[in-house]
């Protein structure tokens, strides 16, 4: 997390300080310089979307993580609102349960990206480039890298979002 952080406080011409004390722990100061822009240049939020009355009981989620407590929380959470969720823990048994199932029997795939034996954006081109009905399966990016450059990595490999982490 602070490699991402710093490189953030870099590109805005920040920096960080930190203290540390063994045995109490470590503060970290960041600085980034900005100017102060009158409200009319600000522009106005978009209205929020009411999502309160959608549901993803029944879905069924074909989940890659590597991190077993990664998985075992989205796995948790996705369940407690309903979901059906399978499992795996690289992109090489993503890719080969979903070869190995029939077609339609995954709604939605969650993809890590940084995962060992075989990576999420290869994963998610070997899906798309199966030759089924379902191979237009959505299949949404979950990763630590959330720069946009990651996101047009994962939507050129055929993702159809990408979700920084923490979910």
């Amino acid at each position: 997390g602070m490699s991402i952080v710093k490189s953030i406080v870099d590109k805005m011409g920040g920096k960080i300080d930190v203290k540390s004390k063994l045995g109490e722990g470590s503060t970290f100061k960041v600085t980034i310089p900005h100017k102060i822009v009158p409200d009319e240049l600000i522009p106005k939020k978009a209205e929020s979307a009411d999502i309160s009355n959608v549901s993803i009981k029944g879905t069924r989620i074909l989940m890659a993580e590597d991190n077993r407590l990664n998985s075992e929380i989205a796995q948790y959470l996705l369940e407690d609102f309903g979901a059906v969720v399978t499992p795996v823990s690289n992109g090489r048994e993503c890719v080969d349960a979903y070869k190995n199932s029939e077609e339609g029997t995954f709604d939605l795939i969650l993809m890590d990206i940084m995962m060992p034996v075989m990576d999420g954006l290869t994963a998610a081109r070997e899906i798309r480039c199966c030759d089924r009905r379902d191979a237009d399966i959505p299949i949404i990016a979950m990763t630590a890298n959330a720069f946009s450059e990651d996101a047009k990595m994962s939507r050129e490999a055929g993702m159809n979002a990408h979700l920084a982490k923490p979910l």
